[in-house]
């Protein structure tokens, strides 16, 4: 196999990086106004989605998304934050997406999962600061 960095590292080395900075960079900014900003407005859409004690989910689902995405970009607790995120994003394909159809609904959301799925198979990859579990 042709491989750009012949010496320095394996492209299974790195995929991982990059899921890892991609989803997690993601995952921070989807977070961030729901903890400090958005709360208010997040759960009234919880709850007219049907997903109750909406305060409570807002809570928890922008504390998996900050703060998994947070320690994705680090390295920390790679998998357990793929896991968390992977939950989050089959919660909000099943109650809220899949009714909007592929494009423009669901795609973004089962692409977010199918990421934070291969970083739970996958590990953290180099430049990270825990192990695989």
């Amino acid at each position: 196999m042709l491989s750009v960095f012949p010496q320095l590292f394996t492209y299974q080395e790195i995929a991982p990086v990059l899921l890892r900075v991609v989803l997690g960079v993601a995952f921070v900014l989807h977070g961030y106004p729901k903890l400090f900003g958005g709360f208010g407005a997040t759960a009234q859409f919880f709850s007219s989605v049907g997903i109750k004690p909406a305060k409570f989910w807002v809570a928890v689902v922008g504390i998996v998304e900050f703060f998994g995405g947070a320690a994705l970009l680090v390295g920390i607790f790679t998998q357990a934050a793929a896991l968390l995120i992977a939950v989050n994003m089959a919660v909000a394909l099943l109650v809220v997406k899949r009714k909007q159809g592929f494009v423009g609904g669901y795609e973004l959301d089962l692409a977010f999962l199918a990421m934070a799925l291969a970083l739970l198979l996958l590990g953290p990859g180099l430049w990270s600061i825990d192990l695989p579990l």
